[in-house]
């Protein structure tokens, strides 16, 4: 008896059907609505630095970018709460929390340009002939190489 997957479905079938995918994307999606409110009630310049992480009983967690953000918005607190009470969907908002976490993804910076003098890489090379180590000698061979590099 052979196996016979089952046909291929478009994502958007899979959204509105499957159980655990459908409640995940409508939890996604209150997520998402309840954010555009939050960022009405938010000055424009902390929009980018808080998110809305849960809404339970009363309670709005909040995730904010670093610390700095997470002071300016506990000193707007009471504001932002009476702001967001008025709302139909934060009515019976008790109290809201905010915890500090760090963006995962870092911006990559531009690529860096290692300006190495000639007579510093003269040096570099000289020192690797001298070592025995093949991973320290390559290393210091590549660092020399850099001077012939930012020249061109």
């Amino acid at each position: 008896m052979a196996y016979r997957p089952l046909p291929a479905r478009a994502p958007a079938v899979l959204l509105r059907e499957a159980r655990p995918l459908k409640a995940l994307f409508s939890h996604a999606q209150r997520l998402s609505h309840l954010q555009r409110l939050l960022e009405s009630q938010l000055q424009p310049a902390a929009r980018e630095h808080c998110y809305v992480a849960s809404w339970r009983e009363g309670c709005l967690l909040l995730i904010v970018t670093d610390g700095h953000w997470a002071t300016r918005l506990r000193y707007q607190q009471k504001r932002l709460q009476r702001d967001l009470q008025a709302l139909p969907e934060f009515d019976n908002l008790t109290r809201i929390l905010f915890k500090v976490q760090p963006p995962t993804v870092q911006n990559r910076t531009a690529e860096r340009n290692v300006d190495l003098p000639s007579s510093a890489a003269e040096t570099l090379q000289s020192t690797a002939e001298g070592i025995t180590d093949p991973n320290l000698r390559a290393a210091l061979e590549r660092l020399a190489a850099h001077a012939g590099r930012s020249k061109s």
